[in-house]
């Protein structure tokens, strides 16, 4: 069964300053429960195809994904290849002006790869997925 996660949060930033760190992999650290990041692979000249390899806050195995969509000031999207247990997991960042601001939408899609699992993966990845955009939108807002 497929589960979802959506997570909505406003950001004083502009939309291409909120961009700026969503699609900057190495930043993640800086705003979100990563811990450290690694590049695997690099992407194209705009980033798509980047493989990046993240360690989370609490967890031991790695987080490995593929950035699959780079829409400048709008969108990052990502697919998971491994790290946890579900298959089928895509994301997206989508950010919206609001006056001077930005709405940013992050939302994922998976199924879990053990049957009856689905809501505890869901229900974890509702809270990261929460930190990591009150984070994003809280440090894109902060003065430069």
């Amino acid at each position: 069964m497929v589960q979802r996660v959506d997570v909505t949060v406003r950001s004083e930033a502009p939309p291409e300053a909120v961009y700026r760190l969503a699609a900057d992999s190495s930043t993640w650290p800086d705003w979100s429960p990563i811990v450290s990041y690694e590049r695997e692979r690099a992407g194209d000249a705009r980033g798509v195809g980047e493989i990046r390899v993240f360690r989370t806050k609490g967890r031991k195995a790695l987080t490995r994904e593929e950035v699959v969509e780079l829409t400048p000031d709008r969108r990052v999207g990502y697919v998971l290849l491994s790290g946890l247990a579900v298959h089928d997991y895509r994301s997206s960042i989508d950010l919206a002006p609001d006056g001077a601001g930005t709405v940013v939408h992050w939302h994922s899609s998976f199924e879990a790869d053990v049957r009856g699992t689905g809501w505890l993966y869901r229900a974890v990845l509702q809270a990261v997925i929460s930190r990591c955009a009150k984070g994003l939108a809280a440090h894109a807002a902060r003065p430069r």
